[in-house]
């Protein structure tokens, strides 16, 4: 049985995302989704929270008919060590055989600990980021065609847009 890796921080979880996930399940049995970055949020780069990303995905997954036996969405905290992250990270999921990352970052870690084959993403494939997202939402631009359904219908209920504006006032007052 395959088992893939897929490490993010989904802030927020878009249609990059998510076509990442199906091709990761047509080459594989199951994914293991990392979530990094648990211990912020309400920021700038990381508005929403761990529950609320776990929501979005799980949400996402589901309204594209992904079996929830095929997936795993776990939260691991960063600990900004690159030479132990790996081994950090594997204390926190199952056993998996490849990684999928389009992160500069997460191939070096990989490559300072072998183990698993890396499978390099095209990021380009879908011009889609979070950072965008993010940006469109506090301008109030269309930003609603980037995400899943499940990810907007979301972001409209916490009111997202608010709370990246109230976020980066705070930021450029600090």
């Amino acid at each position: 049985m395959q088992t893939a890796l897929f490490v993010g921080r989904f802030q927020p979880f878009h249609k990059g995302h998510l076509q990442t996930v199906l091709k990761i399940l047509e080459e594989n049995d199951r994914i293991i989704i990392v979530m990094g970055s648990t211990e912020e949020s309400f920021s700038g780069r990381n508005p929403l929270t761990t529950e609320e990303r776990t929501l979005m995905i799980k949400e996402s997954l589901k309204e594209a008919e992904i079996p929830e036996k095929t997936y795993k969405v776990i939260p691991v905290h960063d600990i900004n060590n690159i030479e132990r992250w790996v081994e950090h990270l594997n204390k926190h999921v199952p056993p998996y055989n490849r990684v999928y990352t389009g992160s500069k970052l997460v191939e070096i870690c990989y490559e300072k600990n072998p183990g698993p084959k890396i499978i390099k993403l095209n990021r380009t494939s879908l011009p889609i980021s979070g950072s965008e997202i993010r940006k469109r939402l506090i301008k109030n631009e269309n930003w609603e065609n980037m995400v899943p359904k499940a990810v907007e219908a979301l972001l409209k209920k916490w009111d997202i847009p608010e709370r990246l504006k109230e976020s980066s006032k705070k930021e450029t007052t600090s």
